[in-house]
């Protein structure tokens, strides 16, 4: 499963991407607006140093609208995904900038119906948001289960990008049912790899090699 990371945070980036272990970025004008400064250049920035998929969102809810943001994000770099809503217009942008041969994440997934659309409009990615199902008292990671069946079943090319990802659980979630993508905060990332168990270990074997050390000094003088 691919790991992408879900911020505009520059520092956090660098941070992760030197680790080797992040494929991509998912980001949007919330995101970057956060970090006071313009969207197009926070996404150059970004992609001088993540080679992956770095999705950049836009903001119009028309399709006229969505083709002009469209034609002037992708002009930023090579590797820059446009990530339209779940909408109809959202759907109609997508099919038409696949057929221009540019990669597509389509965000704001609720439901397997919209997921399915979304691979029939030729979407790269599809992005269904699970902590946002969650917080609504919905299962969030049965939606993944349903889209990854549909998808196996009707021999679906679009990779199911599990979004809005609040912890460590939805991560480990996600690759047991096989999800091609998982765009996790700053935050999961670090988790991922802490356990108190590995902390306990490090450090007896640092007492250990301490001890030892200190044996064969004692002995040899």
């Amino acid at each position: 499963m691919k790991l992408f990371l879900d911020t505009a945070n520059i520092q956090e980036l660098k941070d992760a991407a030197q680790t080797g272990l992040i494929d991509g970025v998912t980001t949007n004008p919330s995101l970057v607006a956060k970090e006071g400064v313009k969207f197009e250049d926070r996404l150059r920035e970004i992609c001088e140093f993540i080679s992956g998929p770095v999705s950049a969102e836009v903001i119009s809810l028309d399709y006229e609208g969505m083709m002009r943001e469209a034609k002037k994000l992708v002009t930023i770099a090579k590797n820059i995904v446009i990530k339209v809503p779940l909408t109809r217009e959202g759907l109609r942008a997508c099919k038409s900038l696949r057929a221009d041969g540019v990669d597509v994440n389509v965000t704001l997934c609720f439901s397997p119906l919209q997921a399915l659309l979304a691979a029939k409009a030729g979407a790269t990615f599809v992005s269904p948001f699970v902590g946002r199902l969650d917080d609504i008292g919905q299962a969030g990671m049965s939606l993944i289960e349903d889209i990854l069946q549909i998808f196996r079943m009707q021999q679906l090319e679009t990779q199911v990008l599990v979004a809005s990802v609040r912890h460590t659980e939805h991560l480990l979630q996600a690759a047991m049912m096989g999800a091609d993508v998982a765009t996790i905060p700053y935050k999961v990332f670090n988790q991922a790899y802490q356990h108190p168990l590995t902390d306990i270990g490090i450090e007896k074997f640092l007492a250990d090699w301490k001890s030892s050390k200190t044996r064969q000094e004692s002995s040899t003088s």
